[in-house]
Order: C-alpha cells, then sequence, then structure tokens
C-alpha cells in the first residue's frame, strides 16, 4: 500500500493547528481543487463518528470521496477513512505534537491503494502517488499559513 508521509512544522498552539486541521470550511478554502462538502457534516469541526462527501474535480473529472473520522484523540490525532469513493483504501492519520514556544509539528500519515490489481498499482507507482503527495504539500502549507496568522481562530 502506498503511503506518504508528511512532515509540517507550524509556529502556532497544537489546538489551533489541530482545529484547523479538523474544520470542514478551512478544508474548502485549502484545497483549491472546486473541492466542497456535499452531505454528512457540512461545515464546522469534524468529530468522531461523522461522516462527510467531498465532491472535487481531479485529472479533469468529479468524483465524490465519502470519509469516517473513525479515531479521536484532541487535540493529539484523528484519522479518517473513506467509505465509499475511488479508492480501493485510503487511511489518513494526522497527528499533532506540541513542540517549545507554542509551536506544532503536523505529522500527516496517507495511505492508499487504486482499484484494478497491477493497472491500480502502476498507476499509483507513476501518477498519484505525486499528485497526492504535492495536494497534500500545498494544503499544509495554506493551513500553516491560516494557523501562524492567528486571525481564523476557531471557536
Amino acid at each position: 500500500m502506498p503511503t506518504i508521509v508528511l512532515e509540517t512544522r507550524v509556529d502556532a498552539p497544537r489546538e489551533r493547528v489541530f482545529d484547523l486541521a479538523r474544520s470542514v470550511d478551512r478544508h474548502v478554502e485549502t484545497m483549491g481543487h472546486e473541492e466542497r462538502a456535499i452531505a454528512g457534516t457540512t461545515s464546522g469541526h469534524l468529530e468522531a463518528g461523522d461522516t462527510v462527501t467531498w465532491r472535487a474535480r481531479h485529472f479533469g473529472v468529479s468524483m465524490d470521496l465519502t470519509v469516517e473520522i473513525t479515531a479521536m484523540d484532541p487535540p493529539r490525532s484523528f484519522r479518517d477513512e473513506q467509505v465509499s469513493g475511488p479508492f480501493a483504501t485510503l487511511v489518513h492519520e494526522h497527528r499533532f505534537e506540541a513542540l517549545n514556544d507554542d509551536r506544532t509539528l503536523m505529522r500527516d500519515e496517507f495511505h492508499f491503494t487504486s482499484p484494478a490489481g497491477p493497472l491500480g498499482m502502476l498507476v499509483d507507482k507513476l501518477v498519484l502517488r505525486r499528485y497526492l503527495r504535492r495536494l497534500l504539500e500545498s494544503r499544509n502549507r495554506s493551513l500553516r499559513s491560516i494557523a501562524e496568522d492567528g486571525t481564523a481562530d476557531e471557536e
């Protein structure tokens, strides 16, 4: 199963970064790919047991992805897993480590597999892994900017 691991240092308190990362509204704001929440929890903060269906356009194709928040340990971590969508499997672990001076290490572990067996594995290796890494890196840069700005504190 391909795995993408990202570590992003954020000059903001862990609680703020955690809340921004689980905010549906901030997710829409930071994705920039015509992505929106269309079902389930469509605004506010995601909590354990919540589901959200995202509609996005990638590679010129509109697709829906429904995930469930399957674990939540505020403000340390949460996990979302695909319930239905384009992947054979998708699990995204979000972890937040408090560092000195109100700084946070945000760690993403994104596990995925495409459908279609060997062909899907080839697509994962040649295209999808790089594409998803760039997408997650871009989102993390946006989240970091919002968190460090401090004007968008979540309630």
